[in-house]
């Protein structure tokens, strides 16, 4: 299967919103409610203008205003409506919410070195992984099933949201979901339909999805 319009299935899009000021401060958000700054939002448009060249189906996006700003950049070059839905929002984490990443590894460094390993971990006192994946991938699921054939949908989240939703789409084991890395302000990530299930077939771009050509293909 191609990552292209002709491809075999559908396709969806995880796009993670842009800049905040928050983001800068390596300062946790969760789901704090965050506004995107000037840069942030000139990174959506950016994205935005490679990514509608995917002429994407449908949208949807967490209710966060980072997310929901992100999306309508998308959404003004489309015409496409905006499905914005709470499920998406990014990992409660209770306490460590606001506190920058040095004072979370201070005060909470069993929790985060735990966290790091990939064992459940509460952060903060807030959801497990595998709960945001639980909230999360049905969303993403239900919106996927009414596209219509080679269809791409685009969902425009968070990072940790993100993670645990694709962890969940390609039936990795949560623990292994660290292992995917983060992605960049307004980058994305790409899942095609294949035979045997969704797989990843691009990771943190930040440039429009290239066929696979070879042996791999």
């Amino acid at each position: 299967m191609t990552s292209g319009k002709g491809g075999n299935g559908r396709r969806i899009v995880l796009w993670r919103h842009g800049q905040t000021s928050w983001n800068l401060e390596r300062r946790f958000q969760g789901s704090t409610d965050i506004e995107l700054t000037e840069t942030g939002v000139a990174q959506a448009r950016r994205a935005a203008r490679l990514l509608a060249a995917l002429k994407p189906d449908a949208i949807v996006a967490s209710d966060l205003k980072r997310a929901a700003a992100t999306a309508a950049e998308l959404s003004a070059l489309t015409g496409l409506a905006v499905a914005h839905d709470s499920a998406l929002r990014e990992t409660y984490a209770g306490e460590w919410q606001g506190l920058t990443h040095d004072e979370i590894t201070s005060r909470y460094g069993e929790q985060y070195a735990a966290w790091k390993r990939g064992e459940p971990v509460r952060r903060g006192g807030g959801e497990l992984e595998t709960e945001v994946a639980d909230r999360a991938a049905p969303v993403v699921l239900e919106h996927a099933e009414k596209l219509p054939v080679d269809g791409t949908l685009v969902v425009v989240s968070h990072g940790g949201t993100i993670r645990t939703t694709i962890g969940r789409l390609l039936e990795l084991e949560a623990r292994h979901w660290e292992s995917l890395g983060g992605l960049s302000n307004c980058c994305w990530s790409v899942l095609g339909e294949g035979a045997r299930g969704w797989r990843l077939l691009e990771h943190n771009a930040g440039t429009l999805p290239e066929p696979v050509l070879g042996d791999d293909d």
